[in-house]
């Protein structure tokens, strides 16, 4: 994880977090205090308003009792006839329009309309309506209807209905029943008597939703979900979609047994007042975040891009290019200093680095001189010795070959003046030295080279293969009781170039090859093998760099494969090779 990217998540956790933290907590403990304030009030308002209420619709329950018991009403009620007399028609109207809230009334018998003040009669018996079933229930008890449940609120002219059995008054048989309706002020009377908060409606439920009556009147005989309404125990919840907006919902039940009184509040007038600390929590919140940025831009940034600029200083150092650096920030202050340490460094390192190189080069080239002007000593009084021993004892044909081969191989040894060659000419003068040793040799060995004519323009280092089949042949073949195989072949590795010198010689163990290939006072048979594996790898890692070089494989009794891996290089005047 980048440093940046901590302190910034260092600055959310003890900023940022912790105020967004106490201003939410603070919101909802005050939100929930004015939710719980209000649906106090509201339930003991709405609890005043219930008995209200009750006290009203009582007074017409009291009237209903009245009437049914009278002995006119229940003979009527018993027999009845086909045509009610007008002044028993009267006695009832006096009996029961005394009431000036009632305003009209019907009796049945046996389901079938006997008499109704409206004039009107109903051919529909009385078992066609929706409640009948409910009215049988009650036994004689009142059922009340409100106009959003019986219907009457769709006309304009909404009325509350009272209905119940009408029984024998000795053997409490059911004889009729009585349907009352009343204007519905007994129940506007009682809601609107009602203290709300602004914005909120006084609603009569019934036990599936339905809005018997509101205060407002724009909400009678629409529905409330049942869940929501329910229980009908008392209890309060925040309804959605109820005028279109989130609203808290008070409940509480009525006396009469299938209404609930509810109050609805929407919910932005309950949060009128805990916006204000709302809207300071996210004042702080944006001072927090205004603040922390900028403080990150001002300290935090110019100090992670001071270390950035050391790290990426850094790299470019491991790479080799040693750049200055320049400080992020005008102040004098620690990140400059360490700039300027790096800066220091920096100048102290190159300086060393190129002491170094300079003092490698000029040793190298003391080596390749030396060399060069050397070569084999051993190598060429052998040469000349068969050669000497070849003229005694053979004829012309055999001394020119190894005098022509001869005369190659020091040519490209000595008068070449230049460190690289074509890969053909190196080949070429490893051709020259292998012939010279196979006249030497006998049937000692025997080899093979193999050059793509696509690589052998490429440039090389002069002198790099020669060593390793030098060394193949002497330390590898020579001591062999049986003839040996050397293979020196080219191959192409897309970007890089690989020539590998194979024999089937007695190989060596590995594991002592590496320990004494670079010690420069190792005592074994690998430190004077000829120019030396040690030095043909050192020309390749001064030549080229990491990752060229050498890698040699080998196997005590299974011989020895060693690779050169060096880059591509084109020869400029390859079309004259």
């Amino acid at each position: 994880m980048h440093l940046q990217l901590k302190f910034r998540i260092a600055i959310i956790l003890l900023v940022f977090i912790p105020v967004i933290i106490m201003g939410t907590v603070s919101y909802s403990i005050y939100s929930r205090t004015i939710e719980n304030k209000t649906d106090n009030f509201y339930t003991v308002s709405l609890q005043d308003t219930d008995r209200k209420l009750d006290y009203a619709l009582n007074e017409i329950s009291a009237v209903s009792d009245m009437a049914i018991i009278q002995p006119d009403l229940q003979q009527l009620l018993k027999q009845p006839p086909d045509r009610v007399e007008s002044e028993l028609a009267q006695k009832l109207n006096n009996l029961i329009m005394a009431h000036p809230k009632i305003t009209s009334f019907q009796l049945y018998s046996n389901k079938r309309l006997i008499y109704s003040t409206t004039g009107h009669t109903d051919p529909s018996p009385l078992s066609d309506a929706p409640w009948y079933p409910r009215m049988l229930d009650l036994q004689g008890r009142p059922l009340w209807l409100g106009p959003g449940e019986n219907g009457t609120y769709r006309t304009g002219s909404p009325v509350l209905i009272h209905a119940r059995v009408v029984k024998e008054f000795y053997s409490l048989e059911d004889i009729g029943a009585i349907v009352i309706t009343v204007k519905p002020d007994v129940l506007e009377q009682a809601l609107w008597g009602t203290n709300t908060v602004a914005g909120s409606d006084i609603l009569l439920l019934n036990r599936t939703g339905h809005v018997v009556f509101d205060k407002s009147g724009n909400n009678t005989g629409s529905v409330i979900s049942a869940s929501l309404a329910s229980p009908f125990v008392g209890h309060s919840d925040i309804i959605t979609g109820f005028d279109g907006e989130k609203s808290m919902l008070t409940t509480v039940p009525s006396a009469h047994e299938n209404w609930v009184l509810a109050a609805v509040t929407p919910l932005k007038e309950l949060q009128r007042e805990p916006r204000t600390i709302r809207n300071i929590a996210v004042g702080l919140i944006l001072f927090s975040l205004l603040t922390g940025f900028l403080f990150e831009r001002k300290f935090i940034r110019p100090l992670i891009n001071t270390i950035i600029i050391s790290a990426r200083g850094m790299k470019k150092v491991e790479q080799g290019h040693f750049i200055q650096l320049r400080s992020p920030t005008r102040w004098k202050d620690e990140s400059k200093l360490l700039i300027d340490g790096f800066n220091q460094m920096i100048v102290q390192i190159h300086d060393l680095l190129r002491e170094v190189e300079t003092e490698q080069r000029r040793k190298k080239e003391a080596e390749m001189q030396a060399l060069v002007a050397q070569i084999n000593p051993h190598f060429i009084y052998n040469s000349l010795e068969s050669i000497n021993s070849m003229a005694v004892l053979a004829g012309n044909r055999d001394i020119s070959r190894m005098v022509i081969s001869l005369g190659k191989l020091l040519r490209i040894s000595i008068s070449e003046n230049v460190e690289s060659i074509p890969l053909k000419m190196e080949l070429e003068h490893v051709k020259h030295y292998l012939n010279i040793q196979k006249m030497r040799f006998r049937d000692k060995f025997d080899y093979t080279i193999a050059c793509p004519p696509s690589l052998e323009h490429l440039l090389t280092l002069r002198l790099i293969v020669q060593p390793l089949v030098e060394n193949a042949l002497y330390h590898g073949i020579e001591t062999m009781e049986h003839s040996g195989f050397i293979r020196i072949e080219a191959f192409d590795l897309g970007q890089d170039l690989a020539i590998e010198v194979a024999d089937t010689g007695l190989g060596f163990d590995l594991a002592q090859f590496e320990r004494d290939r670079f010690s420069p006072a190792a005592g074994t048979k690998y430190k004077n093998s000829g120019v030396g594996l040690k030095n043909v790898y050192e020309r390749i890692r001064m030549q080229y760099g990491p990752p060229y070089g050498l890698i040699v494989c080998s196997a005590e009794g299974c011989g020895t494969v060693i690779r050169i891996r060096i880059p591509k290089v084109e020869h400029a005047g390859r079309d004259q090779v």
